[in-house]
């Protein structure tokens, strides 16, 4: 079996790049690790820019982009189900599985093997939360991680009321179901990490939100709504689509909707640079790379450490 390379980084990195030139170098196929690139027609909001995946001409194969509609709730049991197929099939074909991705919580949960339950949905702890803040809710899943000793869920995870529900869903359920139901073997891996300087990233961030706007991402939140996607599951998958929407639906003026959103992607950016780092402090070894090393250099770097 193909030892797997994972390329990890804040959003604005340049990680995908990275994976795409390394995978046309190596005889790679891409797994993605982004948790909103899975669905359908959110296309700019999740920066799921296709074009990305050709590499002189040569299209790159990739994996766990486009696999579900849009307002149905996928989480982490699906991803690992859904990587495992992604990763067998790479390694049927000979070729070097590249997981790329922000996502530090479905990167780690394959990465280390995460045992899993596939957790129902809890109807009436459901209606005993409704009209609970996001402040409350964080409170008590805090406490529900303090009995339960889960690292899982962080504060990239709950940025939103419905995702802070589901997560004390799912906490509460482990309380109840100590044993796993599923065992899922850690992989071996070459973990990469896009190191970028943070005013930089910053810079980064906001242009690329300019761009998504001028692109179109007020018009694609338009289209998901006409096309019946309630607004509160929008605003559930947070970050672009929570404030979009919010604008969209008339609670955010413009330049609210811009100035909010850009604070929020900053502090995205941060919390996803402190779980990598946590990573490190639980284990895992990972091979910081300068964004502003040349593409060639990289890739050239990442190989040696393979020894290709």
């Amino acid at each position: 079996m193909k030892k797997m390379i994972t390329i990890l980084g804040p959003t604005a990195s340049g990680k995908t790049a990275l994976a795409v030139a390394l995978a046309a170098a190596v005889d790679g196929e891409i797994i993605s690790a982004d948790s909103r690139q899975v669905y359908r027609g959110m296309d700019i909001g999740t920066g799921k820019d296709l074009d990305e995946y050709i590499y002189e001409n040569r299209s790159i194969p990739y994996h766990l982009i486009d696999i579900c509609d849009p307002g149905t709730k996928y989480n982490l049991f699906r991803y690992q189900e859904d990587f495992l197929q992604a990763y067998n099939s790479i390694q049927e074909h000979e070729h070097i599985p590249v997981l790329c991705g922000g996502t530090g919580l479905y990167i780690e949960s394959v990465l280390k093997g995460y045992s899993l339950s596939p957790v129902p949905q809890n109807n009436q702890l459901r209606e005993q939360l409704a009209g609970s803040s996001l402040p409350e809710l964080t409170a008590i899943l805090e406490r529900l991680k303090t009995k339960t000793g889960n690292k899982m869920h962080n504060k990239t995870d709950v940025d939103s009321v419905q995702r802070a529900i589901r997560a004390i869903e799912i906490e509460s359920y482990n309380i109840e179901h100590p044993v796993p139901e599923r065992n899922f073997s850690p992989i071996d891996s070459l973990i990469i990490g896009v190191d970028i300087d943070r005013e930089l990233r910053r810079a980064k961030i906001t242009k690329r939100l300019e761009e998504r706007l001028d692109n179109g991402m007020v018009d694609e939140i338009k289209r998901l709504l006409a096309e019946g996607i309630s607004s509160e599951d929008l605003i559930y998958y947070g970050l672009e689509y929570k404030y979009v929407t919010e604008y969209v639906v008339g609670k955010l003026s413009y330049q609210e909707m811009f100035r909010q959103l850009e604070i929020a992607i900053h502090q995205f950016a941060k919390r996803q640079m402190t779980w990598f780092r946590g990573m490190e402090r639980r284990g895992f070894m990972i091979h910081w790379l300068d964004a502003m090393l040349s593409m060639d250099e990289k890739v050239r770097q990442i190989k040696s450490l393979y020894n290709i």
